[in-house]
């Protein structure tokens, strides 16, 4: 395990081509979240470029973004001859929204006081919730629990009551990409490098239970799917399994669930993976605002990173990546340019050492 504080670019710059196995990242949207610096833009292309140098050929990289910014992500990967493969989406239940309260603002701007006519409760960032607000326990995000409820003071906010500006956010992306193969073909190239393909076994949805398994596993009765194509445990019902088929779970897919999106999916949602916080997540003080639950960061690692691979985070963070890599025991490089961050992740890091 190496931490190493510094800018990404400069420490990526340091470091041996083609030295490691996968990328794991969660870097800045570009979103300037919570009057960050470090959030003022997504990361250039030269930072991806000096990325694609790093990983082995045919080394997969999988790279958060949220929905406003993931184009100017996608585009910066892209251009630094990264060959992108699909975009995995991470859906969860809860999100803030940022939403400007129109009719309050034109209140504002008039300068009229509006009356108080409520007052209701709001929890805090749950320590369950998705996206930027994950396992958030930071004291100043806990303490803003109520909303007041105000009546529109001049005709023209009355006209605009109820209409904002955002929506709640409840997905956000991750852009997998590959680098170029070293050799002609895939097979050349893991038995080369190591690195080429992703591990779809490993990383199979379990079944819900015994009736789900019988039905995935029995050949479908309806006609027109008797001779079909769709093999390889992916609808369930609606497909023909091989002869002698039994797989360990369902082909993962390009959709992750959180548990409450999960819940409120209900049924259908045994075709995904669903990424649940542990207990010692939850009571995790930790006062980085975008924390990404470790059962994700596992799955994402153990999809994309050969047996024994390095995994690196030129992004680091609080070290959540770090903590998931060496719980599927990878090894790990970790970049963070805060002090701060990097404290939080050493710590966490050698909590799971220990």
């Amino acid at each position: 395990m190496i931490l190493t504080l510094g800018d990404c670019l400069d420490v990526l710059r340091s470091m041996e081509s083609s030295s490691a196995d996968s990328i794991v990242t969660d870097p800045p949207y570009g979103l300037s979240f919570m009057g960050k610096k470090w959030d003022y833009d997504v990361p250039s292309v030269d930072v991806w470029r000096e990325c694609l140098r790093v990983l082995k050929p045919g080394g997969h990289a999988l790279i958060a973004c949220g929905t406003r910014t993931q184009h100017r992500m996608a585009v910066n990967i892209e251009d630094a001859g990264f060959e992108i493969r699909d975009v995995i989406t991470w859906l969860y239940g809860s999100g803030f929204p940022k939403s400007l309260d129109v009719s309050k603002a034109i209140d504002k701007a008039a300068g009229a006081e509006r009356e108080i006519v409520d007052t209701l409760p709001r929890q805090g960032f749950s320590p369950t919730s998705g996206g930027r607000y994950a396992l958030n326990s930071h004291a100043n995000l806990q303490e803003k629990t109520d909303t007041i409820l105000t009546a529109p003071a001049t005709e023209a906010a009355k006209q605009w009551q109820g209409w904002g500006t955002a929506l709640k956010p409840a997905c956000e992306f991750w852009t997998l990409a590959r680098k170029p193969l070293g050799e002609k073909t895939v097979a050349a190239n893991v038995q080369r490098y190591g690195t080429g393909g992703i591990n779809v076994d490993g990383c199979r949805v379990r079944f819900a239970s015994a009736a789900d398994e019988a039905e995935s596993k029995t050949k479908n009765q309806h006609e027109k799917f008797e001779s079909g194509p769709m093999t390889n445990n992916v609808f369930g019902k609606f497909e023909k399994p091989r002869e002698n088929y039994n797989p360990p779970g369902r082909f993962p897919a390009n959709l992750i669930l959180d548990e409450e999106s999960s819940e409120l999916l209900g049924d259908p949602a045994r075709f995904f993976y669903t990424a649940k916080a542990s207990k010692g997540e939850r009571g995790e003080d930790n006062s980085h605002p975008c924390v990404k639950p470790i059962k994700l960061m596992r799955y994402l690692c153990r999809l994309i990173t050969p047996p024994g691979g390095l995994v690196l985070d030129p992004f680091m963070g609080s070290g959540s990546t770090g903590v998931a890599a060496l719980e599927e025991g990878f090894k790990f490089l970790g970049i963070e340019r805060e002090e701060q961050y990097l404290e939080i992740a050493n710590k966490r890091i050698n909590s799971v050492k220990k």
